[in-house]
């Protein structure tokens, strides 16, 4: 079985945040650390063998995922946390350096594999919704995970931290009020808590986000195909409209990358005014998703979290237009004539880095005229 392992190491208590030149460094040493190593061995003779990693070092620390394929789950966790361990100790900068979080995420394209392959009346259910009631009713997430109250805590602290980096977005936005606004708006229906959980994840996210985008446009240049026809497991792309899944190149990563930073720059400083094309609309789907994934590992997840977030998409998505896109009932709408009668911006993935007016801007590589979309074709 192939498992994902996400390690999440930390600075030393107390140290300064890393600069963007010791961030460089710190992902040099372990991505070159990680790339010595082909298999980890294990007792009675059992071997993990490392088919591939990615290293997204932040101010405070370094995540890295491991592709590992291993017996069972417990050796490729024990595995990789020996090895990351190993790495820390042996490098003299990263000696003071400690594992936060160790933990594994079954892919999912990795996951219904083994599920497909899995036979007999102890099988799982097909049904994704019927699977996801019966994963509910097992343990917490947060003890599958082998996550303690402290860890959970330490985690809580950190996303709430992180909040006031959502610089364009302040903590009303996702729908908390304090006890001193005017009296003519509206009360607070989302607790300060939860709203800086749901702001600081965002933030947490980016990370995530753009260093998984930068690991499937990887996947993809490697293989020279698209989604459609790659074999190998991708953390974000196929997660985009499944029915353009063929123009989804490695160049059309590059272009989603570059505008995944433009956007998340933009979040991240104040002033920030609309989102600018149907690509931003659907890299903001993905950062929230990230986030969700962040928070629900540590068991953090919950109805308040949910409705910041909902009172956060209501506020930057002037419409929810992008969502016709993942319905497959919806293929081939954005080619009909009278689609634009419906007042819908055009949403053939030709048009999806191009502004939605005048007053928009997109980043010049992203751009359809940039020069560099050959192979992606028209939707």
């Amino acid at each position: 079985m192939t498992y994902v392992v996400s390690v999440d190491t930390v600075v030393p208590e107390g140290a300064p945040e890393l600069d963007p030149l010791q961030r460089e460094g710190v992902g040099s040493l372990l991505e070159r650390g990680l790339g010595s190593v082909e298999a980890i061995e294990g007792p009675d003779g059992m071997e993990a063998e490392l088919h591939d990693f990615a290293v997204a070092v932040y101010p405070g620390g370094a995540l890295v995922k491991v592709l590992v394929g291993a017996a069972a789950l417990e050796f490729a966790e024990d595995a990789v946390r020996e090895l990351t361990g190993e790495l820390l100790e042996r490098s003299e900068l990263l000696s003071g350096w400690r594992i936060e979080k160790c933990a594994v995420d079954l892919h999912p394209q990795l996951a219904q594999q083994s599920l497909d392959a899995a036979e007999g009346p102890d099988a799982p259910p097909a049904d994704p919704a019927e699977r996801a009631a019966r994963h509910a009713e097992a343990a917490p997430a947060v003890e599958s995970a082998g996550l303690g109250d402290e860890e959970v805590e330490a985690m809580r602290g950190k996303v709430r931290a992180l909040a006031p980096q959502l610089q364009s977005f302040g903590l009303e936005s996702f729908g908390y009020r304090s006890d001193d606004v005017e009296d003519d708006v509206e009360e607070s229906y989302v607790e300060r808590a939860d709203a800086e959980l749901a702001a600081g994840a965002l933030v947490y996210a980016v990370d995530l986000l753009v260093d998984q985008l930068f690991d499937d446009a990887e996947t993809l240049g490697a293989e020279h195909d698209n989604v459609a026809e790659c074999d190998d497991p991708l953390w974000l792309l196929d997660q985009l409209p499944a029915h353009f899944a063929l123009h989804y190149t490695a160049n059309f990563a590059r272009r989603l990358i570059v505008q995944a930073v433009d956007l998340t720059a933009r979040l991240t400083r104040p002033g920030f005014a609309q989102l600018s094309c149907v690509a931003e609309a659907l890299l903001l789907k993905l950062l929230m998703t990230e986030a969700e994934v962040v928070l629900d590992t540590y068991g953090l997840l919950d109805d308040g979290v949910n409705a910041a977030w909902e009172a956060f998409a209501n506020e930057v998505y002037e419409d929810f237009d992008h969502e016709w896109l993942y319905e497959p009932a919806a293929d081939g709408i954005d080619e009909d004539p009278d689609f634009a009668h419906l007042g819908i911006a055009p949403m053939g993935i030709k048009d999806w880095f191009t502004p939605f007016n005048e007053g928009r801007s997109v980043h010049p590589y992203a751009r359809e005229d940039n020069g560099g979309t050959e192979g992606e074709g028209t939707a």
